[in-house]
This record gives structure tokens, C-alpha cells and sequence, in this order.
């Protein structure tokens, strides 16, 4: 037996963080997922259902009928709840069995057996509070950043799903060093020194990981925040064929999906208003979209190639403090809901 593998596996930080953190906002699925038929999708260590009701509103329980546990995914939409499609079990929006068809009056109905999942829907996205509290009554407020919130900016979605570990995707993002090799054939990334010194900066709710003595030049640097919801923000300089709004910025989420599958959430946004807006989406559709996801591409095949255990044969140095700096800390924050799970169980 490799005990060095269940070693790993029974570590409570360890599966604390594969699984995803606990009382966070993450990102699900693009809108556009959801249409007129229940969906079911693997996040953060469960089996989710998810459908709108007759008004759009999104709504979200564990995939599981509390009678059977066949999918609630296949089932019927009844306005606030929704049927079981084995025996018609059904159940409301917040977890609550409200009707069983074959047994009513059964010790059953009334009952809340079913994780629910409260969701927001943003900036072309479905997102979902990961609460330890499987009832929890009310979610913290979703609080992204104001690149997907104000009217002064556009955005559009770019979502993708890699193979491996959501965390090596946060590492590759809070890497602004890559750039300069990986994207070197970039139109936006070919400039710059490749070697540089690094510092961290803290700033409000997070840090930023940056190149000494270079700016606006190339993928210069990134910021990781936290504002009940994880993100990180780049900038990429633009060249003037690239249209008005200064800095073209990146927001990035991800999310755990299946076992060894990350959901990928880049916004790719610029703040721009009236015509320029509509010249800057223009030119992103017909000249710039197709780059930035080859941009992309090199980024899932450098992922993608990497073994599950890479990051057990590292040889870090000075360019990757930022890493370090954010898997310590989010070790810590692993700790600590171990520690609160504890104290309340």
C-alpha cells in the first residue's frame, strides 16, 4: 500500500480544499446552462440540481429525492418546487418536502431533508453559496468586483472546464511570470523583460503580486481578493488596434467540479461607454475573441499535462512567492473551518 497516497487523503485541510471551502460564493455554470429543463452539475463535492421557475428565478437543491435518492434533475418544474420524477415526491425550493403522492399524510411531508443551495445570478453567470449550514435561512450578499457590477464597464464571459485540480488554475493565474514565455507569440504578451523581481503588496481584502519596476507592459501583475467570494484581477496592455478602454482586465473564479474537473470563469473586461462600448464589443467579436482564446488553450495544455502530484516536486523561487503566499493563506482558511465544524459539532 502507498501510504504516502492515503496519507494525503485523509488529511482533513487537504480535503477541505479539494472539495472547496466552505461559506463562499463560488461560480457554477454560465446563464445560458440553464433553459427550460432542470440540469444537474457536479460542484464542490455534490450533485446539484438546478432550474428556473415560471418568473426565471434560479433555484438550487442537492440532486437527490429525499425518498429514493433518485435525481430531482429529471423531475418536473411545479412553480417553487419540484417533482421527483420515480414517485413524484415533491419538494420546494428550500428543501422542505411539501407533497407525497403515494402516502399522503407520511412522516415525510413537512420535512426538510434536502440540501438547498442559495444562487445569484450575475454578469452572464450562476453563482452558489457553498454553506456548511445545509438550511441556512439567508446568504451573505454577493460582492464581485466592479469590472462585472458598474455600468462603466463591459464584459464578456469566457467559461471553460480543464482537467486537474481548480488549484493549480488559481497557481497559473497568480503567475504573472508565465506570461512572458508561455503567450510569447501574444500580440498583447510579447513585450517586456523576461526576468524580473517581485513584491507583494497588500491592499484591501486581498494582495497583489507584482513586478518591481515594470508596468503596463505585459501581464505585470495579479491581484487575488476576497469578498466572500475568491477572484482574481490581471491587466493586459492593449495596442491601439485593439480599440478604446485603456487596459484590457481580466476577472478570474473557479470553481470544483467533478472529481480531477475545474469550472473556469474569465471575464475579459474594458471600461468603456456609449460608442466606444459598442466599437470595443465589435472588435472583440470579429478581431480579438479568437486570440485570447488561443491565449487560453496554451494555458489548459500546460495544465492539463501537468501530474496530480506536481506540486509535491517543486523547486519554488523568488517568482513564485505570490503562490506561496495564497496557499498558505488558504491552508489557513482551511484550518480554521476545520476548527469551527469541530467546535460546533
Amino acid at each position: 500500500m502507498n501510504t504516502a497516497t492515503v496519507n494525503v487523503m485523509l488529511d482533513p485541510v487537504d480535503h477541505a480544499l479539494e472539495v472547496g471551502l466552505k461559506d463562499l460564493w463560488y461560480p457554477v455554470c454560465p446563464s445560458n446552462f440553464l433553459k427550460e429543463s432542470p440540469i444537474s452539475l457536479r460542484r464542490l463535492g455534490y450533485k446539484i440540481a438546478l432550474w428556473r421557475d415560471q418568473a426565471g428565478q434560479v433555484h438550487a437543491l442537492e440532486d437527490r429525492c429525499p425518498h429514493r435518492g433518485a435525481p430531482l434533475s429529471l423531475g418536473v418544474i411545479l412553480g417553487d418546487r419540484i417533482a421527483c420524477p420515480y414517485h413524484g415526491v415533491e419538494v420546494r425550493t428550500d428543501g422542505v418536502v411539501t407533497r407525497v403522492p403515494g402516502s399522503p399524510g407520511c412522516k415525510l411531508e413537512g420535512s426538510q431533508p434536502t440540501r438547498r443551495f442559495h444562487v445569484a445570478e450575475a454578469a452572464g453567470a450562476i453563482f452558489l453559496y457553498n454553506a456548511t449550514d445545509a438550511h441556512l435561512a439567508e446568504a451573505p450578499p454577493l460582492r464581485l468586483p466592479e469590472q462585472l457590477t458598474s455600468p462603466e464597464w463591459s464584459n464578456f464571459l469566457c467559461y471553460v472546464e480543464w482537467s486537474g485540480d481548480y488549484r493549480y488554475v488559481i497557481d497559473n493565474v497568480m503567475d504573472p511570470m508565465h506570461g512572458v514565455f508561455l503567450h510569447k507569440q501574444s500580440h498583447t504578451m510579447a513585450e517586456g523583460e523576461n526576468t524580473a523581481e517581485f513584491q507583494i503588496r497588500d491592499v484591501p481584502n486581498g494582495f497583489i503580486f507584482e513586478k518591481k519596476g515594470q508596468r503596463d507592459v505585459n501581464f505585470d501583475w495579479t491581484e487575488w481578493t476576497d469578498t466572500g467570494i475568491h477572484t482574481m484581477r490581471l491587466e493586459i496592455p492593449y495596442p491601439k488596434t485593439g480599440g478604446p478602454g485603456g487596459n484590457f482586465t481580466i476577472i478570474g473564479a473557479v470553481s470544483p467540479a467533478e472529481k480531477n474537473v475545474t469550472a473556469v470563469f474569465f471575464w475579459r473586461c474594458r471600461k468603456v461607454q456609449g460608442w466606444q462600448r459598442d466599437t470595443w464589443r465589435f472588435l472583440y467579436k470579429d478581431r480579438l475573441e479568437k486570440r485570447h482564446w488561443d491565449v487560453l488553450e496554451q494555458d489548459r495544455i500546460a495544465m492539463e499535462a501537468m501530474e496530480p502530484d506536481a506540486n509535491q516536486h517543486e523547486h519554488l523561487y523568488a517568482h513564485d512567492m505570490g503562490i506561496v503566499r495564497l496557499r498558505r493563506h488558504m491552508k489557513k482558511l482551511a484550518q480554521q473551518q476545520i476548527e469551527r465544524q469541530t467546535a460546533t459539532a
